[in-house]
């Protein structure tokens, strides 16, 4: 399903999706078109696409081929999915370490709307944070180790 969605090819695609997606949320989902959970990521995607198009844009990023924001969000797991709103990366407290992306995919297109929503909703307010409306069962678990410290 990812040949549905649109595609960022270069880091100039990405700087001005991200500058010129205005009261909306941008998703991005860094990954690769081969893997087996991206895949799985990319379906809920693509079939949900039309329902959240009034509230976000969403865009692939091969994560292979952008290795200065690979580097920046710190993505050694894929899939990745980042919000951003006007600009601004926006948080979103999944009740992991790690709350500037979502590692995996989501359980069901339902989590994924919510989601969205929430993002979208806690912007409108101008939070720059929010709180995952997930059921903590549905947000995969990982350990985050850090290097040269």
């Amino acid at each position: 399903m990812s040949y549905i969605l649109p595609r960022l090819e270069s880091k100039k695609d990405v700087d001005r999706a991200i500058k010129s997606t205005e009261d909306k949320v941008l998703v991005l989902r860094f990954g690769r078109e081969t893997d087996a959970v991206c895949m799985q990521l990319d379906d809920i995607l693509a079939k949900n696409q039309v329902a959240v198009s009034k509230m976000a844009d969403i865009y692939i990023v091969d994560a292979d081929n952008m290795p200065v924001y690979t580097k920046y969000f710190d993505i050694t797991l894929i899939p990745a999915t980042v919000f951003f709103f006007n600009g601004q990366h926006m948080k979103v407290d999944w009740g992991t370490p790690d709350h500037t992306k979502f590692i995996g995919s989501f359980k069901t297109s339902q989590d994924f709307i919510d989601v969205v929503e929430v993002v979208y909703r806690g912007a409108m307010k101008g939070k720059l944070i929010v709180t995952s409306p997930l059921d903590p069962q549905n947000v995969p678990k990982y350990s985050l180790l850090y290097k040269d410290i």
